[in-house]
């Protein structure tokens, strides 16, 4: 018995151990990338305006382009989120559910992307293994500076993928998960998402003030999973320094 016991405390000291390296501060300078796990995505290392980065595209058999969706259409919207990938570069060893994540980034659409190409770029958190469950906040940069308010109004985004996309959450809560920032392509981006439990902020560029605010988080209080950079199919993204710090 005393053997029996003694291998029980053992273990769950093991399990202690790793779960406290799991919730441990992590920071990746993200010149290459070390410490990701690619999920339909290509990675190289880059030096994008003068700084040393990570580039993701999407691999050349996905969907390089979003479909076209018929104008003021939910099944033209329904129908290009169901052919779409998710393009995702997942840090590994790391179990979150609240904290702060912490990047620079850029977004820019790729050469010969369609005219509804946005430069979508961001950030998922809590992603479970099946790698298309996830919460995410991302932005439309060239919609920062469009002359027209409407696609001003639709630069920053939050989604909770599969049940929650974009189209979905537009129509059943207009501008809700929704807001304006002043951002532009292919400039380097400073994001900051805080997550607890059910509450979640969207920070742009050092801002005292949240850009987005998402009060009911759709995965709940208390989901949990990984944090991986994220970006569409018809995007070229670039990422540097990202730290996150769990709580």
């Amino acid at each position: 018995m005393p053997l029996l016991r003694s291998s029980a405390l053992v273990a769950a000291s093991l399990l202690g151990l790793a779960a406290s390296l799991r919730a441990q501060p992590r920071a990746l300078a993200l010149t290459d990338a070390t410490g990701l796990q690619l999920h339909q995505a290509q990675a190289s290392a880059v030096t994008f305006q003068g700084q040393p980065a990570l580039r993701l595209t999407a691999p050349p058999t996905s969907d390089a382009q979003p479909k076209a969706a018929k104008k003021g259409g939910k099944t033209g919207a329904g129908s290009a989120e169901a052919g779409r990938s998710d393009h995702l570069a997942l840090v590994t060893g790391l179990d979150f559910s609240s904290g702060t994540i912490e990047v620079e980034l850029a977004g820019e659409p790729s050469p010969g992307a369609a005219g509804g190409a946005r430069g979508f770029v961001g950030v998922a958190f809590r992603v479970q293994p099946d790698r298309r469950t996830y919460d995410c906040f991302y932005l439309r940069p060239t919609n920062g500076r469009a002359e027209d308010q409407e696609r001003r109004n639709h630069t920053a985004q939050y989604i909770s993928h599969p049940e929650h996309p974009w189209f979905i959450l537009r129509e059943k809560t207009p501008s809700r998960y929704e807001s304006y920032v002043d951002i532009q392509p292919a400039q380097w981006i400073h994001v900051k998402i805080t997550v607890e439990g059910e509450k979640a902020r969207l920070y742009v560029n050092h801002q005292e003030q949240p850009t987005l605010i998402v009060n009911d988080v759709k995965s709940g209080a208390t989901a949990r999973g990984a944090v991986a950079l994220w970006f569409e199919g018809s995007t070229v993204a670039h990422f540097r320094n990202l730290k996150i710090t769990p709580r």
